[in-house]
């Protein structure tokens, strides 16, 4: 591997959906609605991190660079607002699969531009948010399978996505 490039992450993340992060503090036993009002406060902390001077400095061989880290949000939150319609439209669908380490490499997070992400990042949380308005009490257990086999209801993809913005920007300080 090259000094450059990103050590994948193969860590089966599930675990954050039953006990509480502590490297991030995320906790899942937080009504989800809780999670999805604080949207636009991880909108609002990503643009801060998306002007600062280091931000396409990686802080060590084989880590993403705050931009990439922003980037990955940005694909985080399109990825599972598709997700998250599809649950609500299908029965029981089954996701694609999603490689992210190579969505960084094929879409240059690296060379991306930050006040473009910034904005990109502001409209896929609207595109996420939207994708949860309204939702009824019975859609919450709705149930989608990810390519791996995980299964996922409606609230615990919200809460999935929303470890995602919460250790991604610990992950970068914010």
């Amino acid at each position: 591997m090259s000094d450059d490039a990103v050590t994948p992450d193969g860590k089966d993340w599930t675990w954050v959906l039953t006990r509480p992060c502590a490297e991030c503090g995320f906790d899942p036993a937080r009504p989800v609605e809780e999670h999805l009002d604080a949207l636009e406060q991880h909108v609002l902390r990503w643009r801060e991190v998306l002007v600062r001077p280091d931000v396409r400095a990686r802080p060590a061989p084989g880590t993403w660079s705050p931009l990439e880290y922003a980037c990955h949000i940005r694909d985080v939150l399109d990825v599972m607002a598709s997700r998250a319609l599809n649950i609500r439209e299908e029965d029981a669908p089954t996701f694609p699969g999603w490689d992210q380490d190579a969505a960084a490499i094929e879409k240059d997070y690296a060379g991306d531009r930050p006040l473009a992400v910034a904005d990109e990042i502001a409209e896929r949380a609207g595109w996420f948010a939207q994708a949860y308005a309204d939702v009824r009490d019975d859609e919450w257990e709705r149930r989608g399978r990810r390519g791996d086999g995980a299964d996922f209801t409606l609230r615990t993809l919200a809460l999935y996505t929303a470890h995602e913005l919460v250790h991604h920007a610990h992950d970068v300080s914010a």
